[in-house]
């Protein structure tokens, strides 16, 4: 319990910072120049990013060749996401299969189209169906947890920073400014593009956070979760490793990465902790706790919207 309430004081403080820090500025700023172009360029930021957000389920669907999957095409997947989704307390979601040959999973939806939970091809041909099962139950965490929505309002804030600050520098250089207070609104700018790269990483922070929190759902829903999820885990990440290398560089396959349940750009790295393929699930996962969590790896952590898989799979085993 006491891991579990370190995770929430985190996901709580992470959310304070970044609205700290992003109302901070804004009162700042509104003191120091006039309000009408700036708000209406807050408007247009959040605007865009809620239109976005109400589409994007349609985007996914194209860019992954996501489709429907019925009860006839496979009814056992289909009555174990129907259970799971009762034992977490929502509402069923469309279950999807997107034709792509990464094994992965990912939870995505908005109130045009509902909720929506998709397996890819790559993930029901290399995972065994308990496997699957645990991830479907991770999946099912984040909307439980209303992880798109909560993800779609922080990532909104850096959006807005970013806006400011080419604003604020193009208009030194080419509006008004330029012979009035060029040099406050090239601060201003430079304070903003600062504060999106400062609050960039606190949104990443904040998703790994969640990852941990839909894992812990996915182990707690499914019997015997924690070593299901951690072996399918592990299979995933090594198999997307081998099949990513194989794939033509023009596969758009990251664009909606922070969507899946381990990210496909790090899995030839995290794919070094792992020996062959052919041991049995429970020695691959072994391998990947064996493996020492360096310096570097937790510097290219802090730029990833998924946790290490080392300390992923390490805390899953605290919870078995």
């Amino acid at each position: 319990m006491s891991s579990l309430l370190k995770l929430r004081a985190s996901m709580v403080g992470t959310l304070a910072v970044i609205i700290g820090l992003s109302t901070l500025f804004f009162t700042l700023v509104l003191s120091l120049t006039g309000t009408f172009s700036i708000t209406w360029l807050i408007v247009f930021v959040v605007g865009f990013n809620i239109l976005q957000w109400l589409i994007s389920p349609y985007l996914i669907d194209a860019l992954y060749r996501v489709r429907p999957v019925s009860h006839s095409e496979n009814p056992e997947l289909y009555s174990k996401v129907e259970e799971l989704s009762q034992k977490s307390g929502i509402k069923t979601p469309k279950l999807m299969l997107a034709r792509i040959p990464i094994p992965n999973a990912f939870a995505y939806g908005s109130p045009v189209t509902g909720n929506r939970v998709a397996v890819t091809e790559g993930l029901v041909k290399t995972l065994e169906f308990e496997e699957v099962e645990a991830v479907i139950g991770h999946e099912l965490g984040h909307l439980k947890h209303r992880d798109m929505q909560v993800m779609m309002f922080v990532s909104i804030l850096p959006a807005i920073f970013y806006y400011i600050g080419y604003s604020f520098m193009l208009s030194s250089m080419f509006g008004r400014s330029r012979n009035d207070n060029a040099g406050a609104a090239v601060i201003i700018g430079i304070i903003s593009l600062f504060l999106y790269w400062i609050l960039t990483l606190f949104t990443l922070y904040l998703s790994r956070l969640r990852e941990y929190f839909a894992d812990r759902h996915g182990a707690t829903v499914v019997e015997g979760g924690s070593r299901k999820l951690s072996e399918g885990l592990a299979k995933i990440v090594h198999e997307s490793g081998r099949v990513k290398k194989r794939l033509p560089k023009s596969a758009q396959l990251s664009s909606f990465k922070a969507l899946f349940i381990a990210d496909p750009d790090r899995a030839a790295a995290d794919v070094k902790a792992m020996a062959r393929f052919g041991k049995s699930d429970r020695r691959l996962v072994e391998e990947v706790l064996q493996r020492k969590v360096t310096g570097v790896d937790r510097f290219l952590e802090l730029f990833s919207s998924h946790p290490n898989i080392v300390k992923r799979l390490k805390a899953l085993q605290r919870l078995s």
